[in-house]
């Protein structure tokens, strides 16, 4: 029952540390998959964020357009007018400017 020598024996170590290093190999490109299916995604939402972002800016500027609009005094005459409104211009001179500092002296009504 002697062994040839001719025969090379492979130890089983040997076929374990090659599994283990083809599970390594395999979980080392699924993770690169799944890290860069991930980034992937983040790019896609930031993509889709600065779209809302530049869609919003938008809506703002054409709020504040439309405000001004609304609020432009020769628009508001013209409007007042169409409607039939009792509403008149007030003439250049009628207006008072009223003076909004305090008195220098108050006086009371306590002696």
């Amino acid at each position: 029952m002697n062994r040839h020598k001719s025969n090379p024996r492979t130890p089983l170590s040997y076929f374990f540390a090659l599994i283990a290093a083809m599970i390594v190999a395999a979980s080392g490109g699924v993770l690169h998959a799944v890290y860069k299916n991930r980034q992937v995604q983040v790019n896609r939402d930031i993509d889709a964020i600065e779209r809302h972002i530049e869609q919003y800016k938008l809506d703002i500027r054409t709020t504040q357009m439309r405000t001004d609009h609304i609020l432009n005094r020769f628009a508001i005459r013209k409007q007042l007018e169409d409607a039939g409104s009792p509403l008149r211009p007030i003439p250049l001179g009628l207006p008072e400017e009223i003076n909004t500092a305090p008195p220098a002296a108050v006086a009371s009504a306590v002696p």
